[in-house]
């Protein structure tokens, strides 16, 4: 049955903790459910914001429409042989939940995501990535339904357009489709990610590698760098990381000789925003009710009833000034409303 709120507060709704209001709030539990929303008058001449956890949203005003929260959640095994595994996932679970369940069963794939924030429908959206894996990586299929005429689709990786925390859906289908589960193939074999930054070492510190010993690692990193957003808004990384040309990056290290970069082909070299925007001088820095992360300066934060363009406001001047030191534009990972 269709739950739906008229005038609902989104504060606990998203984890920057912004108090935007919606028009409506309606919850769907099954496929079925979100064809009859869509089939109803509700859904028709509306703004549509599909939801998860609202771990990757910037509210900067009240929504005037229909924001839809997908509630599926189970996990499934739909094929299975002695390499490898096909996992449904309903687009309601939470992210972790699933990658523990994975753990739990020595699937390998998903390990290094561990602790990430959001729901599993919200992964191929952003392309939720960590510690030198992408979800794109072990996604098979994405099956959602079209909110314009209540059709089902099924997506094969290969047409999902990932990007480096970018596809399809964030882009051509954004606002036009539901996301209800996502198909992801795991291997059975042991196999491992570990050449991203000191994570080997790190594994190492706990003696045997294997898959438990990868997730106690990623979790306890990040517990020690991230806030938690229960305790202090925030939505995780708030930038991409910058791609550049190695050009531009050989001048930037002859005036910044530890710049750290990450060659990643074409001639493009990946520099960490964290670094730039702590080299900058705004680790810890505040601006009204927003700051940065005194122990991670790619997260800004709500320092208390700080409105969503509190939050703009002072990325916009860290925006302005990595230009005019580096001559790097940032890009926003967080999806602003």
């Amino acid at each position: 049955m269709l739950k739906v709120n008229n005038n609902f507060s989104l504060k606990e709704y998203n984890t920057f903790n912004i108090d935007a209001v919606a028009s409506q709030l309606v919850k769907v539990s099954s496929v079925e459910e979100c064809k009859e929303w869509i089939y109803s008058d509700i859904s028709k001449n509306v703004d549509i914001l599909v939801i998860g956890e609202g771990s990757n949203l910037l509210f900067t005003r009240d929504f005037d429409g229909v924001v839809l929260q997908p509630l599926m959640n189970f996990i499934k095994v739909i094929e299975e042989d002695k390499d490898r595994v096909l996992i449904e996932v309903g687009a309601g679970c939470r992210w972790d939940d699933f990658v523990m369940y994975c753990v739990e069963n020595s699937f390998y794939g998903v390990e290094n995501l561990s602790l990430i924030p959001g729901s599993v429908g919200a992964s191929p959206v952003q392309n939720i990535g960590a510690y030198g894996v992408e979800v794109k990586d072990v996604i098979e299929e994405v099956k959602g339904v079209f909110i314009d005429s209540g059709d089902e689709f099924c997506y094969k990786n290969k047409e999902c357009g990932f990007e480096y925390r970018n596809s399809i859906f964030k882009k051509e289908l954004r606002g036009k489709v539901v996301i209800t589960s996502v198909v992801y193939r795991l291997s059975k074999k042991i196999s491992f990610n570990l050449n991203y930054g000191h994570l080997r070492e790190s594994i190492n510190d706990y003696g045997e590698i294997n898959i438990e010993n990868i997730r106690s690692v990623i979790v306890s990193v990040r517990k020690s760098k991230l806030p938690d957003p229960v305790v202090t808004g925030n939505a995780g990384s708030f930038f991409k990381n910058p791609e550049i040309q190695q050009s531009q990056y050989d001048r930037l290290k002859v005036s910044f000789p530890g710049i750290p970069g990450y060659n990643i082909g074409n001639n493009l070299i990946k520099v960490p925003a964290g670094w730039l925007i702590d080299k900058a001088g705004w680790k810890g820095k505040k601006m009204g009710r927003a700051g940065v992360h005194p122990q991670q300066a790619l997260v800004l934060i709500n320092l208390g009833n700080a409105t969503g363009k509190d939050i703009l406001i002072l990325a916009k001047a860290i925006e302005d000034d990595i230009y005019n030191k580096f001559h790097i534009t940032l890009e926003k990972e967080v999806n602003v409303i």
